[in-house]
């Protein structure tokens, strides 16, 4: 991914060796000798204790800014994925809170880092141990039929939420989205996330690497995020992200490694 350091690069490539430490190499390639504060109680990090599908678990955090600072970027970092950074997200208006989730594909059990960069240069942490089922789904062929999947490819529905977890389609949601009370974005991609890493079963060749490289949020025609994608978004990625209250318009454009880019538009009755 053309936004890794040559450092961060050569991690991804040395495999096995990294098994029982991976997080100092990844915390050096990422941020050198830059501090962070580890526990912060600023950065809180919503992960299962356990994962029930390694293809699709949805990981989350939730960063509050210290007093008189303000967030700028997160970063999700799965330590024993074949590319940890799972995705950086770089606020174009920084937040005094921030909230994410984001469905994702595991290769095994592995610890988790989020780290919160504020307006201030400090970077908060929160780490957390998340166990899967064995089944390295990084590698694993896709579930759905590749050929078939470039038909919808880049396509996205859009959603104002009344908060993170609230599903998307329920009267409460149509409710809140017609009151104006909206504070999330549910944002569902329809992408085959190829790894790089699957081998099709009849042509025995590895699949190419096709994944999502970056989502652009803009609210009410201003720039709001950007979230740069990796091999660790699970295939047909679901995002969610807090956005301030009072939002009435949302435009998200996509654009994936092979650059193809796609957009899609959603705003409340009325408007």
């Amino acid at each position: 991914m053309k936004h890794l350091t040559p450092a961060l690069a050569a991690l991804l490539l040395s495999g096995p060796a990294l098994a029982q430490s991976a997080w100092p190499d990844i915390q050096s390639a990422l941020y050198g000798d830059a501090s962070l504060i580890a526990q912060s109680a600023h950065v809180t990090l919503d992960v299962p204790y356990r994962a029930t599908d390694d293809a699709r678990t949805v990981l989350g955090g939730h960063v509050i800014a210290p007093p008189g600072q303000r967030i700028t970027a997160v970063t999700l970092v799965i330590d024993e994925n074949p590319a940890p950074v799972a995705a950086e997200f770089h606020l174009a208006a920084p937040q005094a809170e921030f909230a994410f989730s984001l469905t994702t594909r595991l290769n095994g059990q592995t610890p988790l880092h989020l780290v919160a960069l504020t307006d201030t240069g400090e970077r908060h942490m929160a780490e957390a141990f998340l166990k899967t089922s064995g089944q390295g789904a990084c590698a694993a062929p896709p579930g759905t039929d590749p050929i078939a999947a470039l038909a919808t490819l880049g396509e996205m529905e859009l959603a104002f939420l009344p908060d993170l977890t609230a599903p998307s389609k329920s009267v409460n949601t149509r409710l809140a989205t017609l009151s104006g009370k909206v504070h999330a974005l549910d944002v569902d991609i329809s992408h085959p996330s190829h790894s790089g890493l699957a081998m099709d079963q009849i042509s025995l060749l590895y699949t190419p690497l096709r994944v999502v490289e970056e989502v652009a949020i803009t609210l009410d025609s201003a720039p709001y995020l950007t979230m740069t994608g990796s091999i660790s978004l699970s295939e047909n990625p679901r995002l969610r992200v807090s956005i301030p209250g009072g939002t009435t318009a949302a435009e998200v454009r996509l654009r994936d490694t092979d650059g193809t880019e796609t957009q899609a538009r959603t705003s409340l009755a009325a408007y």
